[in-house]
């Protein structure tokens, strides 16, 4: 009798809490999500593997948004780095990532460059947007640890001061294609009147626990797509007395861009911007750095029709 091959999990991120160790987390893996977004760009591999890494850090985070109509950005840039601009989001479980780099420079780093050589002196900036009361929260951290999700770390504990670990981990499937999946664990800060906050201690003994046992996720764990979300958390945590499974959200290739759009906003410019960003044939073309496509919009849909 032959084992059924288990379907596999991907594109899909979950929630968790240890009441007892007052800490939460998260875990995500992507998959053809991924592929769909890095396929409109012909990113060479230490490019691709930086976007697949950003953007599955963004999944993490962004699916910690009660928000529904809340947007999480994550933007890396530097002024004088091999790459000048990274930018991925998320919103309502949809994903998109770009990244903007100098390619020649980048030939000459080899097929492992380090973090530092692509970015120099970068930094990473983290923004939340709320929908529901239009607050936003933005951290900024420099770009000086060896790897994206050491720099999210950083954010988290000099921003909001809460201690956290990230891991992220790539692989390739049957076919090629890249997977990457991602653990995102916090403490929790209590908060409550009358008591004292957590992350205003010396000594964390419950998050010590907490994060000694996350850093035995394995990078080859996270990124395999025959292991469930669900038995990631329980590999880690099945000792403990008490693990809340919350429930997933699905995750989705998500361009905001279409010719509606880019026409209401064309329309907002003055008749004469418009008319100066238009070709010899009056027409404008809008290309979208997410998903690379180019979106013309004739200056004759702006001319208002008669009474």
């Amino acid at each position: 009798m032959t084992d059924t091959p288990r379907p596999a999990d991907l594109d899909r991120a979950i929630g968790f809490t240890l009441p007892e160790r007052n800490a939460r987390g998260r875990v995500t893996r992507l998959g053809p999500v991924l592929d769909e977004i890095l396929s409109a760009h012909a990113y060479p591999p230490p490019i691709e593997r930086l976007l697949a890494e950003a953007l599955t850090l963004t999944a993490l985070l962004g699916s910690t948004l009660k928000d529904a109509g809340g947007q999480l950005t994550l933007q890396a840039q530097t002024q004088h780095g091999i790459v000048s601009l990274m930018v991925c989001d998320y919103k309502g479980g949809e994903l998109r990532g770009y990244v903007q780099y100098d390619a020649d420079r980048l030939a000459l780093l080899g097929k492992n460059p380090s973090l530092f050589a692509m970015f120099n002196q970068g930094y990473l900036a983290v923004t939340f947007d709320q929908a529901a009361t239009g607050e936003r929260y933005q951290g900024i951290v420099p770009l000086d640890g060896d790897s994206i999700a050491q720099a999210a770390e950083s954010y988290f504990l000099q921003s909001e001061q809460i201690p956290s670990l990230v891991r992220l981990g790539l692989g390739r499937d049957a076919e090629g294609r890249l997977i990457a999946g991602g653990l995102f664990l916090q403490h929790l800060p209590e908060g409550e009147e009358g008591r004292e906050r957590l992350h205003t201690r010396l000594d964390h003994p419950e998050w010590g626990h907490v994060e000694a046992l996350g850093a035995t996720m394995g990078a080859d764990e996270l990124a395999d797509s025959s292991i469930p979300l669900e038995n990631l958390v329980w590999r880690l945590f099945n000792e403990e007395s008490e693990v809340r499974v919350l429930a997933g959200a699905e995750l989705s290739r998500g361009c905001r861009c279409d010719a509606e759009y880019i026409t209401q906003v064309l329309g907002k410019f003055p008749p004469e911007e418009r008319q100066a960003m238009a070709d010899a044939e009056g027409m404008i073309t809008v290309d979208c750095a997410f998903c690379a496509r180019n979106f013309p919009v004739p200056l004759s849909d702006f001319t208002a029709s008669p009474l």
